[in-house]
């Protein structure tokens, strides 16, 4: 319309020039969600909402911007066309009258003011993005006018992208932590403790802790110290081991809890103890952020002896880790050993099996079939009297019944020994296993804390044959999730590009043109890289770290479908010019940068503006999809300027190469 058509014809001639590369940005966009699809487990679920919300927003955005934007500019910019119209008309009467009257006085008085204001604000801009716009098109016309320079730009920007996103890359992790307002802690005492001793740990740490929960948070004094303070506190005795939860007062301080616990959990001789804030997505107690190291085999005292070198080594490898062994490494909870004196048992026709299942069934009963009573199973069970096995020193005259028909005591057949033993046996796969629980601090990525368990405890333990006659440990927990999500997202990623070049090579009825716009998304890597390095150094406070975790992985896969939007409006554009204009293909892509900059810069602006929010919000739950703003947004800024002069250097060789390939495939088919 700036360049002289109607209204009318300038909506419509606007229309077809930019349907296609909305059609085909449109279509990216949603092929990349394609995959997001299947990924499964907790990352599946938070991927899976995502993915269908923004496919739903730019499907309906795409019917909006081909037929709402272009009917409301038609509509909005007659308005202007209709003003000298509107003066050969006879004079309004009654209300129409005094509303134009009185709209003519205000544009009579603001109107120079605002044009005035406009004048001052927009005249700087304006300035500033001609000369822009003169310097991009400056430097895409030296690049174009020799095929070393567009070579030795393409080969310096993929290159060096693909270089520092390599260098920049972080270690992964899973899911991130959230910030639930509550820690728990596990305290695992000395063996002998029973429930009473574990209840009065309770109150002694109950105790220790009182100066921080048993204050007015509006106190002076209080807010001069600025201590972390308690608002729900709990204790529970189960087992042999004394669980504790806490509730901080301002829910943004919950991990300041966990040195409290410490300190006063360590306070206690003989104690071990962790305490760590649960995860929003934690299964259980011992779940969330956690890596799980499996050690199996047949003989418990070498697993526990593994076990506790494994745990003696964790905090010089991984500083600050938390760690706990799983049931435990105490040998020392007392048992009764039956020990069978096979010659005799053979004589009286014992066999092992028997006797357990005998012994069984007088100390603690032994289960013996199913009985069904209207439709409910019931266990049957065959239970000796307790009078006869309560205490330890009677179990040696327990009378055996032996397959001859005779009564014998027990320690004619085996002999009963009072010996020491684990409190508790754990199997995996029919064979015994103690694992090693560890949470790495916030700031250690997860994947980070398991190339280092590996290459300086697990290596040199097998290196030293620590690891002789059992297989080797086993990493698991969300370690093993984490595993899996990870290789499933790379082959994600690389379906989501591979459909996107596949959709548009059916687009643009090319094989060559699509290459030119994938080769973009090295820039959008490389972008989201730089943003995730930005946000950690100039925008979080000190001690906390913005993880490469699985939700801000998926910004890079919706960077594919978002860095490709630039260079199909550039590539769009130069086509038409040379298929209905006839421009050469500098002329054609020259023009094109010139003409689509400004769309370009408005739609990175606006993205820009959206997503700052999401990325330095403070608010709670902002730590979730802080990491995935800040791919995106680094990732949209480096490709909208880079894209600029990487894509008319490549789309001009490319269309060389395909002109001079077509120039001597009609040259063959002439000779022959």
């Amino acid at each position: 319309r700036q360049q002289g058509e109607s209204t009318l014809s300038a909506t419509i001639k606007g229309t077809n020039e930019v349907w296609g590369a909305i059609v085909a940005a449109t279509l990216a966009n949603l092929a990349v969600c394609i995959p997001v699809l299947f990924v499964q487990d907790e990352a599946g679920q938070l991927f899976r909402d995502i993915a269908l919300a923004t496919s739903a927003a730019v499907a309906l955005s795409l019917l909006v911007a081909l037929v709402v934007v272009p009917t409301a500019a038609a509509r909005i910019l007659a308005i202007g066309d209709r003003h000298g119209e509107e003066e050969n008309q006879p004079p309004a009467r009654g209300l129409a009258r005094i509303s134009q009257n009185v709209s003519g006085f205000f544009h009579r008085l603001f109107g120079p003011i605002m044009g005035f204001v406009l004048k001052v604000i927009l005249g700087p801009v304006d300035w500033f993005g001609t000369a822009f716009v003169n310097t991009v098109v400056g430097i895409n016309r030296l690049l174009l006018g020799s095929v070393v320079l567009r070579l030795i730009a393409i080969a310096t920007l993929v290159g060096t992208s693909l270089v520092v996103s390599y260098l920049m890359m972080p270690k992964v992790e899973y899911l991130p932590s959230g910030n639930r307002n509550l820690v728990f802690g596990i305290l695992l005492p000395p063996p002998g403790y029973n429930l009473e001793e574990l209840q009065e740990m309770g109150r002694e740490i109950e105790a220790k802790l009182r100066p921080h929960w048993d204050v007015h948070p509006d106190d002076p004094e209080v807010k001069a110290k600025n201590i972390p303070i308690i608002a729900d506190f709990f204790f529970v005795a189960r087992g042999r081991s004394l669980f504790i939860g806490a509730r901080a007062h301002d829910p943004l301080r919950a991990r300041e809890l966990e040195p409290l616990i410490m300190m006063a959990g360590m306070s206690i001789p003989g104690t071990f103890c962790i305490a760590k804030q649960t995860s929003l997505f934690e299964q259980g107690l011992t779940g969330g952020r956690t890596i799980e190291i499996e050690i199996t085999g047949p003989e418990v005292e070498q697993l526990v002896a593994i076990g506790g070198q494994i745990l003696g080594q964790m905090q010089q490898v991984v500083p600050g880790a938390q760690a706990r062994p799983i049931p435990s490494l105490d040998l020392s909870s007392p048992e009764m050993h039956i020990i069978p004196k096979w010659d005799q048992a053979a004589d009286m026709g014992v066999n092992a099996s028997d006797l357990g299942y005998t012994i069984d069934a007088l100390v603690d009963g032994a289960y013996a079939t199913d009985y069904y009573m209207g439709g409910d199973k019931i266990d049957l069970s065959i239970v000796g009297e307790e009078a006869y096995a309560a205490r330890t020193q009677d179990l040696s005259s327990l009378a055996i019944a032996t397959p001859l028909g005779d009564l014998t005591p027990l320690d004619a057949v085996a002999q009963v020994a009072f010996r020491s033993g684990p409190e508790q046996i754990n199997h995996r796969e029919r064979q015994r296993t103690i694992s090693i629980e560890v949470s790495p601090p916030p700031e250690v990525p997860l994947q980070e804390a398991m190339d280092l368990i590996r290459a300086k405890i697990l290596t040199p333990m097998k290196e030293q044959g620590m690891f002789r006659g059992i297989p080797e440990p086993q990493l698991s927990g969300t370690a093993d999730k984490l595993k899996t999500t990870w290789d499933s997202l790379r082959w994600n990623l690389l379906l989501a590009v591979t459909i996107t070049y596949l959709l548009m090579a059916a687009l643009f009825e090319s094989w060559l043109y699509p290459l030119v716009i994938i080769l973009s998304v090295p820039l959008g890597a490389v972008g989201g890289f730089l943003g995730l390095w930005c946000l950690n150094t100039f925008f979080l406070p000190a001690g906390i770290v913005q993880q490469l975790d699985v939700l801000t992985m998926l910004g890079f896969i919706i960077l594919v479908g978002t860095v490709v939007n630039n260079p199909i409006l550039i590539v769009e554009q130069a086509l038409n010019h040379v298929r209905e204009d006839g421009y050469d293909p500098k002329r054609a892509v020259l023009e094109s940068v010139r003409t689509r900059i400004r769309p370009i810069f408005m739609t990175a602006f606006i993205g820009f503006f959206g997503l700052v929010p999401l990325v330095i919000s403070p608010g709670a739950g902002s730590e979730l999809y802080r990491g995935l703003g800040a791919v995106l947004l680094g990732g949209l800024l480096i490709s909208t300027i880079f894209t600029l002069f990487l894509i008319p250097s490549l789309f001009t060789l490319t269309m060389e190469i395909s002109e001079r390939m077509s120039r001597g495939w009609r040259k063959l088919v002439h000779g022959h």
